[in-house]
């Protein structure tokens, strides 16, 4: 029988299966992602992460070849640049069982490009998400979305923290409630590699030891995934639109509440840095023979 070891964890309630591999010697299929990730027949998560150095795979060119490296897949088996709240749980891992010191932050190696992990204390890390950026649109906007149970259509911005966002602004809660996202929202124009799509509302806000904080609740229908419980980078998207949308007298931290919890974002200059929990749940092994091919020695 062939086993492979993992970890469950979930940050705000977004789950992965993660793979502790330093030299890579495991082969990474997308079959065995899906079977991984697969919540009858598998263990069940969102996405796959793999902790391995960044000279053990092509991915990982132009770093230092011993920089850790978050090798990030969706549930579907295809590649993510980057995945927020799978950094923070990555940190933790790393913490566990590398033996990592994060309280004075660590540069680590993602398909987005680098990020800085740092441990905040009782369970709660921080990552610095790298630069983002906005679509050109007069008037906020630059797409238009269509959702189950959304009538009609609704504009949405893009914003790109290191993975591709469409965000769509809604008038209630009532009406984000209402959304079916079973099935993926059609944005137009189409993002050539496809896009996570946020759907949010404003909650207002209050000042807290003496900084102005906004409040958001957002759903999001990630690529390659579904709706998940949570997303980090598009926290970081919905907090980048909303504040593009209010003005720049807009608060630049923002609360985001997700059905899995919440997360706060705080927005410096043209990076953000994102906040949450992160939590390991369980060790195991799992039967992996039908799926699992040994990379070459």
């Amino acid at each position: 029988m062939t086993t492979l070891r993992f970890t469950k964890g979930h940050g705000t309630e977004n789950d992965f299966v993660l793979l502790f591999d330093e030299s890579g010697d495991v082969d990474l299929t997308p079959e065995l992602v899906r079977y991984l990730c697969d919540r009858r027949a598998g263990i069940g998560a969102d996405g796959v992460i793999r902790a391995v150095r960044a000279g053990a795979l092509a991915a990982g060119g132009g770093h230092d070849a011993r920089t850790w490296f978050m090798d990030y897949w969706n549930a579907d088996g295809s590649t993510s640049e980057m995945c927020g709240n799978g950094a923070r749980v990555f940190a933790a891992f790393l913490e566990r069982e590398a033996g990592m010191e994060l309280s004075g932050g660590l540069t680590i190696a993602t398909r987005g490009g680098p990020r800085t992990l740092t441990a905040l204390g009782d369970g709660r890390y921080a990552v610095g998400m790298g630069e983002f950026s906005t679509g050109d649109a007069r008037g906020g906007f630059d797409a238009e979305v269509e959702a189950e149970g959304l009538t009609p259509a609704r504009p949405a911005l893009s914003v790109d923290v290191g993975n591709p966002h469409r965000v769509v602004a809604l008038s209630s809660v009532a009406e984000l409630d209402a959304l079916d996202l079973t099935r993926a929202p059609r944005v137009s124009p189409a993002p050539p590699e496809g896009a996570n799509v946020e759907f949010v509302v404003t909650r207002g806000g209050e000042v807290r030891d003496g900084v102005e904080r906004g409040r958001v609740r957002m759903r999001v229908h990630e690529r390659g995934s579904g709706e998940t419980r949570s997303c980090g980078t598009g926290a970081c998207a919905v907090a980048i639109a909303v504040r593009t949308w209010a003005g720049e007298d807009a608060p630049t931290v923002w609360d985001i509440e997700v059905p899995g919890g919440m997360v706060t974002v705080r927005i410096l200059g043209s990076r953000t840095v994102l906040e949450g929990p992160a939590v390991l749940v369980a060790d195991g092994e799992v039967d992996v023979s039908r799926v699992l091919t040994a990379a070459p020695a």
